[in-house]
């Protein structure tokens, strides 16, 4: 009996051991994979580092990417807040160097700051104090703190990138610290190559220096020269072409890419290939290089267009709003600035790419977002994916082609009219009317391509795309008269901005036929505008204003025109416009009186 009893107990006794070791291994195995799923990249631990050694290493060994499993059960991202997202460093090495953390660099010494002044004029940005700056420097993160918890999918779930710089005589250090960022903050799995495109520059440090420079990267980085100068938007295609990743990545080539911006953009487009994904764009200074947050707070915020393409932006419309659970998630943009962006490149090619009668630069960005969102795609502005760039200052280097139309931007312009907005190109050249007669060139092409891409109408665009343009930037009214203002008594005086904007008054200067500061509009609304300023009378004065007020432009005004007594009458003071030859005033109204008569005479840009 007792020896029954002790074989029971032992029994027992081996069966709890059993159980006990196979739970250890069982935790062991799930603690081993819950710390391969989660593991933020890239790795670093946080110190002081020489630039100067750091750069003399490969840019490529910096950045140790774990074999990431993916957690999520689909492609969606996956908020956990208050846990670093997959995609996330630990730490970041801290580096003491001038600029570190998007810091702006102050120039010393006259002759120094000569120096700087020297490339601001060549280059558009201070390259002298871009120099002093690392190439390997960290961009500051300005993306808000809740996009720090997102996870994305694992690296063999996201599209390969191919990123494509495009440049012509670019400034050396502005443009290598470029693409190093690009490599220092991307994901080597999904970094097929970056293409660097020089459209046919002529200073020896982009045509000898970098092709050897970028040897380092063993095909990493390619570099490609076209046959001639073909201007930013033919460049790109270029690009596009000898690119080898499945999504193309457009940036300029004076960026700074912050922290996990990349992973953020794939993923839109590996959840549907059809989407233009687009970065927040920040800006950088061009003469410290200081690198600031396009926004502040908490306000979104979307790219439209005035009718005469005037790119603009405006707060997200609460039917957008109310579609997001987080204030980070991606959203819906009608269009975008134009010089960053992700696209499929398949998808891109389908499109027909750039419209090749869009030449040098200028209405690209309207023509890609407008096909593909009648074309059967999307364009989202991706929140947690920001880079920075630098807007030029006061280049004295024109960038223009020899032998290109001075008008090249207003031709293409013109050109997305024609093909993309059907009836609404009416209204395009309400508010540019002297661009009717430019030769835009055949259109046959394009127009056969939305054909046969089976694309929505324009209209369709703005009702459930752009549906706040109604609002912000009503239909333009027919205009009244347009073009150049002659003054009757002073047969050779015509009425002139003189480059004064808001707030200064319209004075009077020879006519030069040429319209620019000598073309204004009159619509039957009575609005009196030039560009986007809009006249008031202002006691005996006629000052500028801008039409946009409270966020919308209202294209109405207090302005007659008279086509029998040739006067311009200010309904709310009861005064005509008159000109002594030397100033523009307001007077009592004369109907003979010939100082108080304009003749309009259309002028056309050919």
């Amino acid at each position: 009996m007792f020896r029954g009893r002790l074989w029971r107990f032992l029994i027992l006794f081996l069966t709890i051991y059993i159980i006990c070791f196979l739970y250890f291994l069982h935790s062991f195995n799930s603690n081993t994979d819950k710390t391969t799923t989660t593991s933020p990249l890239p790795h670093f631990n946080e110190k002081d580092v020489d630039s100067n050694q750091q750069q003399k290493n490969k840019i490529s060994d910096q950045i140790i990417i774990p074999n990431i499993e993916n957690s999520l059960s689909n492609l969606e991202p996956v908020m956990t807040k208050g846990i670093l997202g997959n995609y996330e460093p630990k730490t970041i090495v801290k580096l003491s160097d001038p600029g570190e953390n998007g810091e702006g660099v102050q120039l010393q010494g006259e002759e120094e700051k000569k120096l700087g002044d020297k490339s601001v004029a060549e280059y558009g940005f201070n390259e002298v104090a871009s120099e002093k700056i690392s190439l390997d420097r960290h961009a500051r993160d300005t993306r808000p703190e809740e996009c720090k918890y997102w996870n994305y999918p694992s690296v063999d779930k996201l599209p390969t990138a191919s990123v494509i710089l495009v440049f012509y005589d670019e400034g050396w250090s502005t443009l290598v610290r470029t693409f190093h960022s690009v490599i220092n903050t991307s994901p080597k799995e999904l970094l097929k190559d970056i293409i660097l495109v020089d459209d046919f520059s002529d200073e020896e440090h982009i045509t000898v220096r970098l092709p050897e420079y970028i040897k380092q990267w063993k095909g990493l980085v390619k570099y490609v020269r076209t046959k001639q100068r073909v201007g930013l938007v033919e460049a790109r295609v270029v690009g596009a072409r000898a690119a080898q990743g499945d999504v193309i990545v457009i940036l300029d080539a004076h960026c700074e890419c912050v922290t996990n911006w990349l992973p953020p953009l794939l993923t839109r487009i590996a959840l549907n290939r059809k989407t233009l994904a687009v970065p927040i764009v920040d800006g950088i200074e061009w003469n410290t290089l200081r690198h600031n947050s396009a926004y502040f707070g908490s306000t979104l915020f979307r790219g439209i267009w005035e009718w005469g393409f005037l790119y603009k932006e405006t707060e997200i419309p609460g039917r957008e709003r109310s579609k997001m659970k987080y204030n980070t998630e991606p959203y819906k943009s009608p269009t975008h600035a134009g010089g960053l962006l992700a696209i499929d490149k398949k998808w891109f090619f389908e499109l027909g790419a750039y419209d090749p009668g869009i030449k040098i630069w200028g209405g690209e960005q309207y023509e890609l977002s407008f096909k593909v969102w009648m074309c059967g795609g999307q364009l989202e502005w991706v929140t947690c994916s920001h880079v920075g760039h630098i807007y030029r200052g006061p280049r004295q280097r024109s960038m223009h082609p020899k032998g290109a139309s001075f008008y090249q931007s207003h031709i293409n312009h013109l050109r997305v009219a024609e093909i993309w907005m059907d009836e609404y190109k009416i209204y395009y050249l309400r508010r540019r009317p002297n661009h009717a007669q430019l030769d835009m060139g055949d259109t046959s092409e394009y127009k056969a391509l939305r054909q046969r891409l089976n694309c929505k109408s324009f209209k369709w665009f703005l009702d459930n795309v752009a549906y706040e343009m109604a609002e912000k930037y009503p239909l333009p009214p027919a205009n009244l008269v347009w073009g150049e203002m002659r003054n009757e008594q002073y047969n050779d005086i015509c009425a002139d901005t003189l480059g004064n904007q808001y707030g200064r008054s319209v004075g009077v200067s020879g006519c030069h036929g040429q319209g620019g500061n000598q073309l204004f509009r009159l619509n039957t609304e009575g609005e009196w505008s030039v560009d986007e300023h809009c006249y008031v009378a202002d006691r005996n004065s006629v000052v500028a204003r801008h039409c946009v007020q409270m966020g919308r432009w209202i294209p109405k005004g207090e302005w007659t025109y008279n086509n029998e007594t040739r006067q311009i009458r200010s309904t709310k003071v009861n005064q005509c416009v008159a000109t002594d030859s030397k100033i523009l005033v307001l007077e009592a109204c004369q109907n003979n009186n010939r100082a108080q008569k304009w003749t309009w005479k259309e002028t056309y840009i050919v």
